[in-house]
């Protein structure tokens, strides 16, 4: 899916002359220049379709993600470092990668592509209710994405094991922990490498003191990655300040 959308640059200025005023700027006294560019960004978005099962949450290695609720769906926080693995654990496809660029000509122009991005095995090994603490809510089949529940008044919950995919939704909603899960999920895949240049490398220890997984190390005139460790995110390559460190997405038949 690919959304774009356009605006006059004029419009754009007169948003930045609304903006500073915010700085205490006389209107008269500002006058905005918007120059030709272009800029790409990527970002994470959870949409409405989250089942509340906080599996993202469980997955993410830099605790980037606000736990969902039943008023309200998982949230992606400032911290994200962009490395995919949330997306690529939602079992609904509720976590979407987005990429973004913004380009200023005679006009200027956003558009906005949902990147695909594969997803881990998931499978239900052992899914039980506790008849001793199941009051019969009904929560639980609001948020079962498969129809694997159902619950009739005054009754213990029923799972259809057949239908139940692992996803763990149930037990994540249900007031009185009624349900617990066993599940089968498979390794995060490695769609992209890092690549390190170790001529271009000036040790600077940027890469090093940044890892939000100390998967990185610079010293004795040599960068070592710890890929056990490496969660491919963007951070090292986008901090390296000589170039030394690129992020490269790996083709279908590499990984």
């Amino acid at each position: 899916m690919e959304i774009i959308f356009k605006k006059k640059k004029e419009a754009l200025k007169n948003q930045v002359a609304l903006k500073s005023l915010d700085l205490d700027e006389k209107p008269e006294d500002f006058h905005p220049e918007i120059h030709a560019g272009l800029l790409e960004d990527k970002f994470i978005t959870i949409s409405p379709d989250c089942v509340r099962c906080n599996l993202c949450t469980e997955e993410c290695p830099v605790d980037a993600i606000q736990e969902a609720t039943p008023n309200r769906p998982a949230r992606i926080l400032d911290n994200c470092v962009k490395c995919e693995i949330c997306a690529q654990s939602c079992p609904v496809g509720a976590v979407h990668v987005m990429e973004s660029v913004s380009q200023v000509d005679d006009d200027v122009e956003f558009r906005i592509k949902d990147i695909k991005t594969p997803h881990r095995k998931l499978r239900m090994k052992e899914i039980m209710v506790d008849p001793a603490k199941c009051k019969s809510h009904g929560l639980c089949t609001q948020f079962c994405p498969t129809g694997a529940i159902t619950v009739k008044e005054g009754e213990v919950a029923v799972i259809d094991k057949e239908a139940c995919v692992g996803c763990g939704a149930c037990a994540s909603v249900c007031p009185e922990q009624a349900i617990t899960l066993e599940r089968d999920l498979g390794p995060v895949l490695k769609t992209r490498e890092l690549l390190i240049d170790q001529d271009k490398c000036v040790q600077c220890q940027v890469c090093e003191e940044n890892c939000p997984v100390d998967a990185i190390k610079a010293g004795d005139d040599l960068v070592t990655l710890d890929e056990d460790k490496c969660i491919l995110c963007e951070v090292c390559s986008t901090k390296c300040p000589v170039g030394a460190l690129k992020l490269k997405a790996r083709l279908p038949d590499e990984s």
